[in-house]
């Protein structure tokens, strides 16, 4: 079965760039459409989205098994900071961590997203409460049930690509 995996390669990296499409088109939805400002950790998120989809355009170009290693050991590492942030602001919107976010963006000098496009980058808010997306899961909770699955997908594309390489 994890051979087969790899011949999903293809297919895997576009449903990245579909779902971070998708994702960040929700966010500008409740940004511009409903009036839901991000907080410096939304911003992250979508930083962190913005990356698994660059990885994704170049894993989709890589031709040899061996070499599709490097986007998905990325994409694995994009998925870590996913979850992170996205950990961080369901604990901010559930009272548990306190003093982790300021109205300053954070990003480093050398990639001042915020001042690119702040149309998308820029945090209009103070972290608190993330919005509703569907029958009381509020984007805080979809996010940590999407990193998870990113990640469990991430390592089984890693393991079914060793796998392939090993054979």
């Amino acid at each position: 079965m994890l051979s087969k995996l790899t011949s999903l390669s293809k297919p895997y990296w576009v449903a990245i760039i579909v779902a971070g499409l998708s994702m960040e088109a929700v966010a500008l939805y409740f940004q511009y459409g409903l009036d839901y400002g991000p907080c410096v950790l939304c911003v992250h998120i979508r930083a962190w989205i913005l990356a698994l989809m660059l990885i994704a355009v170049i894993g989709l170009f890589i031709p040899s098994n061996r070499l599709q290693l490097v986007p998905h050991i990325l994409s694995l590492g994009a998925a870590a900071g996913l979850a992170e942030r996205s950990w961080i602001t369901l604990g901010v919107e559930r009272g548990t961590i306190e003093g982790s976010c300021t109205m300053d963006s954070g990003y480093p000098t050398w990639l001042p997203l915020d001042q690119w496009l702040p149309v998308i980058f820029e945090p209009w808010e103070p972290c608190g409460y993330t919005p509703e997306l569907i029958s009381g899961i509020t984007m805080a909770e979809g996010l940590i049930a999407f990193s998870a699955l990113l990640i469990l997908a991430v390592t089984i594309q890693i393991i079914a690509a060793l796998k392939s390489v090993n054979a």
